[in-house]
């Protein structure tokens, strides 16, 4: 078999890396700013991500059932256009804010600037933000949280870490999730967690399946959490 051409884009000239850069920096003074509010109500923030169907919401719900009676907590969610997992984690007695993107397919830090402003500070210790369903576009963009994990489903196939491997390099907890489908869908959930150690040696990796909670405490004593 020959071998396959690969065309790579930074070989070439980017008409908008300047615009981008901008872009980037523009959002890593807001994200500086929002971390420093936070530090100063002496609040724990959580970026949640992962693609569509990962487990991300599931993971939200199963740790602010846990936690609420030991932490006031507050979700962020971001989706496109619905406030579908907001009003999930909201059964859960746990204040939610919606954050609409529209035709973004990230979160960003002047988002999550507003959403701040809408929230009680002085009366929260945690939140969590949920971000749009994507694995690309939110490796970017720091929203000012203190910790990111990133949620990855067996359902996604044996490749998706090394196919994506920007955003759980930026990982401080990579959960591999749904493991319990994993012979199902004939995944092999070790390949997984050594592609993820392999792109990401500090990251706490985590194997669970948020429907029936395994590896949920794991999960969170990573992040220094305890309900």
């Amino acid at each position: 078999m020959s071998e396959i051409p690969i065309i790579k884009v930074e070989d070439y000239e980017i008409l908008d890396v300047e615009l981008e850069e901008d872009v980037l920096e523009k959002n890593r003074r807001i994200a500086e700013e929002n971390r420093r509010k936070l530090d100063e109500y002496r609040i724990l923030c959580i970026d949640v991500m992962g693609a569509i169907g990962s487990g991300k919401t599931s993971f939200i719900e199963r740790s602010a059932e846990k936690l609420k009676n030991k932490y006031r907590i507050a979700v962020i969610a971001g989706d496109v256009t619905t406030t579908i997992d907001a009003e999930r984690v909201s059964k859960h007695s746990v204040f939610s804010i919606q954050v609409n993107t529209g035709r973004e397919c990230h979160l960003d830090a002047n988002m999550i600037s507003k959403a701040l402003k809408e929230l009680d500070l002085e009366n929260l210790d945690l939140i969590f933000i949920e971000n749009v369903g994507n694995l690309i576009c939110p490796a970017e963009f720091d929203l000012g949280a203190h910790k990111r994990v990133v949620i990855v489903s067996v359902t996604e196939g044996e490749y998706v870490i090394i196919k994506h491997p920007m955003i759980f390099a930026e990982a401080d907890l990579i959960i591999i999730n749904k493991i319990d489908l994993a012979d199902a869908m004939g995944v092999n959930v070790e390949k997984l967690v050594e592609d993820a150690k392999k792109v990401n040696p500090r990251a706490v990796v985590v194997k669970a399946s948020m429907k029936t909670g395994v590896g949920l405490n794991e999960a969170l004593k990573a992040l220094r959490l305890e309900g």
